[in-house]
């Protein structure tokens, strides 16, 4: 692990701190975002009771009535001086199915004719590459993915829809992402997928996690029918691998 720089501290009010580690995207970045969330996991600091982690920062939720501020930044500033000890567990890949084009993706011909390619090139362009998930926001479980094929990218509607369902599969400038719940938004839309993101009655509702990886493959009709069958039954197992970290 590649300690790129001592992280700055910033007060988030008085029960938050931020570690910033940079003002880039990079997975370069991420990686050690996620060292230092790991370093803080296994040393189980009393008092820390949330982390979430950013593009190029992890914000640290903290009880003052359990640690002091001047107590917390002591033991960040030293875990941060070990990250590149940390040896983060391979990432893990959500296999995730999506039916493209038609009813379930209709921006699917805009986003080819930007490319100036079939929509045939555009659905093997976007299910090629994993997907890097570098942080969760806007709805729950609102993936911000990183790696979408530069010759795809396509800009946002001009005028956003006041609801897209939810499943739905966009591009959005040079982002790709899944919306978990039904919401407005102005990505271009160019599939679904059946497998529930958010399920509030689930044990873990939100489905996708930070530092985990997307790669999206394409189903037809009969088959997305089908796990939506088996997800309303129950039954449903998404398929998930371990994925080979690449060495900085």
């Amino acid at each position: 692990m590649t300690n790129l720089a001592t992280p700055r501290f910033l007060l988030n009010g008085d029960t938050a701190v931020s570690a910033v580690f940079g003002d880039r995207i990079s997975e370069e970045v991420n990686q050690t975002i996620r060292a230092f969330q790991l370093l803080l996991t296994e040393r189980k600091v009393p008092g820390i009771v949330e982390t979430v982690p950013t593009y190029c920062s992890l914000m640290i939720h903290y009880d003052p009535d359990r640690i002091s501020c001047d107590r917390l930044l002591g033991t960040l500033k030293e875990l941060a001086a070990s990250i590149d000890t940390a040896a983060l567990p391979p990432s893990e890949v959500l296999e995730i199915p999506v039916l493209y084009g038609g009813e379930m993706g209709p921006d699917l011909a805009h986003v080819a004719e930007n490319a100036g390619i079939s929509e045939e090139e555009v659905v093997k362009r976007h299910s090629a590459p994993e997907y890097l998930i570098y942080m969760l926001g806007f709805t729950p479980g609102f993936t911000y993915l990183g790696g979408l094929d530069p010759s795809i990218e396509t800009p946002r509607l001009k005028t956003p829809r006041v609801s897209i369902p939810a499943g739905s599969v966009g591009i959005a400038g040079k982002q790709t992402g899944i919306y978990p719940i039904a919401s407005p938004g102005g990505w271009q839309l160019i599939g679904r997928t059946p497998v529930r993101m958010y399920d509030p009655l689930r044990e873990t509702p939100i489905l996708p996690r930070a530092g985990q990886y997307i790669h999206f493959f394409p189903i037809n009709e009969e088959e997305y029918r089908k796990i939506e069958a088996e997800i309303e039954a129950g039954s449903y197992r998404l398929s998930t691998r371990k994925r080979e970290e690449v060495k900085a």
